[in-house]
């Protein structure tokens, strides 16, 4: 029963949430098929077969092959889990410190949130990906470094949100009750105030996860991202860039899984927020 409930519309409890059920079921299969990689793949992803290059779709290969004879659909499976640590290692670092700085500002006020809050702008003013570039290039590329860059990009926004919703509920009735009974301000702000926020923040994670997946595809295509032989969704795309006119099927496998990702993540942020 409460599963049923979670699937219905908030504002019209007797309608399913069809955006948030098509979201759950599209997520849930491309978690399933990762999973399922963890322990198995059909083919060593650096196996080479030169004599079925760009090979199509069969039986044998559900994805075809690459320009050096690799399984499409291997690949794409161990560069989805890898995109998808990235993405949790991303999200992870962003709300931590976002609501860290978030629930500092909003709850305190003054001088802190108007120091901490400026310096939270000038950073927000970058785009993320662009900010997440350069730290990439000055500190290196590779998984780790990837997630550290993306994961800082990602904090202000974090920040901004989790502000909004301190400054909401920090002069509630309850808040004041609680002050008078004498409770400490980490205390008001971690155990009275930021359960509060968990309905906006879990829609903003889902958001997040759809934004990573993106940033880090795109790092990853630029060839500063994830580094062979780890394989990458975004570097097999740019890999299939100069073989679309000969093998363009080497890019669908890379790019559909890139688009189910991203459009599971977004469904799920919107189907929250409903």
């Amino acid at each position: 029963m409460r599963i049923k409930h979670f699937f219905r519309l908030k504002n019209n409890p007797g309608k399913y949430n069809v955006t948030l059920l098509t979201g759950t079921i599209i997520t849930g299969c491309v978690l399933l098929l990762l999973l399922i990689g963890v322990i198995h793949t059909p083919y060593d992803t650096e196996a080479m077969d030169t004599a079925n290059k760009f090979a199509g779709f069969s039986l044998r290969h559900l994805m075809g092959t690459d320009n050096f004879g690799r399984d499409v659909f291997s690949r794409v499976i161990r560069g989805g889990q890898t995109t998808l640590k990235i993405a949790v290692g991303t999200v992870f670092i962003g709300l931590l410190g976002g609501t860290v700085i978030g629930a500092v500002t909003g709850y305190f006020g003054g001088l802190v949130d108007e120091i901490l809050m400026r310096i939270n702008d000038t950073i927000f003013a970058f785009p993320s990906v662009l900010l997440a570039l350069v730290i990439v290039s000055l500190f290196g590329s590779g998984t780790i470094h990837v997630i550290w860059a993306l994961g800082i990009a990602f904090i202000p926004s974090f920040a901004r949100m989790v502000r909004s919703e301190f400054l909401r509920y920090r002069d509630s009735d309850f808040i004041s009750v609680a002050r008078m009974q004498g409770a400490k301000s980490v205390r008001i702000m971690f155990l009275h105030i930021f359960p509060n926020t968990l309905p906006v923040l879990l829609s903003a994670v889902m958001i997040g996860f759809n934004n990573a997946v993106l940033a880090e595809a795109g790092l990853s295509y630029l060839g500063i991202g994830v580094q062979p032989p780890e394989p990458s969704l975004g570097r097999m795309l740019s890999e299939a860039q100069s073989y679309l006119a000969t093998a363009p099927l080497m890019s669908a496998g890379p790019g559909l899984m890139i688009i189910l990702m991203v459009l599971g993540f977004s469904l799920l942020g919107d189907g929250i927020s409903e």
